[in-house]
């Protein structure tokens, strides 16, 4: 797989140069954002192209993005364009903000894979594959299932994931919805977030 030189995967995005040094790369650190610099209370470890299963990692593009250290401002600032482009079937669960520590995707057939247990991946599926209808916000058709902590706290409510209403999106407000949850979570420190892939999948949060 080819990799991505920085300037090319993130051109809207300024780095530390400290981050971008002969002992940065030595080490493999990844790149930090400018806005990193005097510390910050949230920040995310951006993978974008790279699905973990089971702990080992898979490229789930050609050209991958190099991993990246960076503050939510950068985040969503790559992260919602990408979401609204994605023309894929989406069921995304609002995390735990007081304690979620990765919020990512898996694709529907990598469900099994990522060691999701089986009822819950056929919930998920069943879920992702009713979604249809118009979107709560404007009316264009609706790609995105999100589901609140309200309706499903947990993964293990696999009864819950089948039966609670959620909310219909088109991608452009879904994408907005999942990055307006992310910007009220005053504090975080997420080790892996990626982006969608494939043609349906979930957002889930550990």
């Amino acid at each position: 797989m080819a990799r991505l030189a920085l300037e090319q995967a993130y051109p809207g995005i300024s780095f530390r140069p400290r981050s971008l040094n002969w002992l940065a790369r030595l080490m493999r650190w990844p790149a930090e954002c400018i806005h990193l610099e005097a510390g910050h209370s949230w920040m995310a470890t951006f993978i974008p192209d790279t699905l973990y299963l089971r702990g080992k990692p898979s490229a789930r593009r050609d050209d991958t993005r190099p991993e990246v250290s960076i503050c939510l401002q950068c985040l969503t600032g790559v992260l919602e364009p990408e979401l609204g482009a994605y023309s894929g079937r989406v069921v995304a669960f609002e995390p735990d903000g007081e304690s979620f520590t990765q919020y990512f995707f898996v694709g529907g057939d990598d469900f099994a894979a990522a060691g999701l247990r089986p009822e819950v991946a056929a919930a998920i599926e069943k879920r992702a594959g009713e979604i249809g209808g118009a979107c709560s916000e404007c009316g264009a058709s609706a790609t995105w299932l999100w589901i609140s902590r309200r309706e499903v706290s947990s993964l293990d409510q696999t009864e819950r994931i089948e039966n609670s209403p959620g909310a219909l999106f088109c991608a452009r407000h879904g994408a907005a919805k999942l990055c307006d949850a992310l910007g009220k979570v005053p504090e975080a420190n997420l080790f892996y977030v990626n982006a969608p892939y494939g043609e349906s999948g979930a957002y889930l949060w550990i």
